[in-house]
């Protein structure tokens, strides 16, 4: 069996560690044998640390593979086998910007859901097809594994504008299984959860203990639907929600279903002088860095739990070990439709359990969505349709109609003024709306 290379683009990121953490586990059936951590030259302070973390862990592993840090991305991308994205393009600033300017208008803050999400993905999308243009001539062959938020509409772009074998992820599907396990008191080999919708915007629709649908009585059992939303802070889910809807939504679904109370929690917090999420997470970093600088750290520090990335390694690793070495297992990625969801455009990415192979991902039928959740999920889809075309185009009337198309943006006026205030706040980052700039 051949070494593989790896590229992790985003090298400084702090979940650098979970990942490497995975890596080592799957060594036996996943050979990495070199890591990149490429990155840009305002993190590269961060990809050095992470880099010499990364060569102590393998060092204490027993493992001999090549570490190596690079700010120049083509030179990491050559011959790359796999490419995993985590990325942040602006950095915590513009995340910061992202929770703040929608509070503003009273609408809510979050980086990958909302208006906060929609700014994330025009910043996101050119840069990361630029990488794609670099994909197809430095490494035709390699897997693109994007974890870059928001994911399910990086992954559409990416789709639709390249020829980049691309499989978006995120860590939100297997933490919510393994919760259903954990109450249940049984393994993988017992248990099957069947996921449907859009990334940050899917459905557990089934549970299938022993080849037994026992979904019904998870929603009728508190315990068990306390700890799968466990992470929708400060939510009462009583009134017998869940059980109308008869499925189990994704914990960002809270941002829909309780609007108002989630934006008079997040304003309450500024208030406070607490900040956004982003200004917890930077000082959540500044600790995580100065741990990783420590040299006799040579494990993933249990801190790094608090960061938000929970079973992203595992996730992460699993999916490369499937398509490495052909397995055609099943896992809960973003990918396209191909028909799977009868309600959405088969050209377009969902969120579903997939037969993942050397081939790619396949999803499994869904047939229609839910009735309950169908209006939810077709606008959020034509939301991150024009997000896209917004993205890679520049044109601002694009851009409006995707922030109109979105359920947290509620009058023209509103997203108008908006979208004038997040384009000049991520005016450095956003080239292609201000063209003007770049002429001469």
């Amino acid at each position: 069996m051949r070494n593989l290379k790896l590229v992790v683009i985003g090298g400084g990121s702090s979940y650098t560690p979970e990942l490497a953490e995975g890596l080592i586990k799957k060594h036996a059936s996943l050979p990495i044998k070199e890591i990149v951590l490429a990155d840009i030259g305002d993190g590269r302070e961060k990809a050095g640390i992470n880099g010499d973390l990364l060569k102590r862990m393998y060092r204490k592993a027993g493992l001999d593979v090549n570490v190596w840090v690079t700010l120049d991305r083509r030179e990491a991308l050559a011959g790359a086998d796999f490419v995993v994205t985590q990325f942040r393009v602006g950095g915590l600033e513009a995340r910061a910007k992202d929770e703040s300017i929608p509070m503003k208008y009273d609408l809510i803050g979050q980086e990958t859901t909302g208006p906060g999400g929609f700014a994330k993905a025009l910043r996101t999308i050119p840069v990361i097809l630029e990488m794609c243009r670099d994909i197809e001539e430095l490494c035709p062959n390699a897997w693109l594994i994007n974890f870059t938020n928001p994911s399910g509409i990086v992954t559409e772009a990416i789709h639709t504008h390249s020829q980049v074998k691309c499989i978006g992820l995120c860590n939100v599907p297997i933490n919510m299984e393994r919760a259903v396990m954990r109450q249940l008191g049984v393994d993988s080999t017992r248990l099957h959860c069947r996921f449907t919708g859009l990334n940050h915007l899917s459905f557990i629709t089934a549970i299938y203990l022993d080849g037994r649908n026992i979904i019904k009585q998870i929603l009728d059992s508190p315990a068990v639907k306390d700890e799968v939303v466990k992470n929708i802070p400060n939510v009462d889910w009583a009134g017998g929600l869940l059980d109308a809807l008869g499925v189990i939504p994704s914990p960002y679904l809270r941002y829909f279903y309780f609007e108002k109370q989630m934006l008079a929690q997040e304003k309450e917090n500024v208030r406070q002088g607490l900040g956004t999420r982003a200004n917890e997470v930077m000082e959540i970093e500044k600790n995580l860095f100065a741990l990783y600088k420590r040299e006799d750290l040579d494990v993933k520090p249990e801190e790094l739990d608090k960061r938000g990335g929970a079973l992203y390694s595992e996730a992460a690793v699993s999916l490369m070990d499937s398509i490495w070495n052909n397995r055609s297992e099943l896992h809960v990625v973003n990918t396209l439709n191909r028909g799977s969801i009868t309600d959405l455009p088969a050209h377009s990415v969902i969120e579903t359990n997939c037969m993942v192979n050397a081939e790619g991902a396949f999803p499994l039928a869904n047939g229609p969505l839910p009735i309950q959740v169908r209006g939810l999920v077709q606008q959020v889809k034509a939301y991150e349709e024009l997000t896209v075309a917004a993205a890679v185009t520049g044109d601002r009337s694009k851009a409006l109609m995707a922030l109109l198309n979105n359920p947290l943006v509620h009058d023209v006026e509103t997203a108008q003024r908006l979208l004038n205030d997040l384009l000049e706040g991520h005016r450095q980052h956003l080239p292609l709306f201000f063209p003007e700039e770049g002429e001469g």
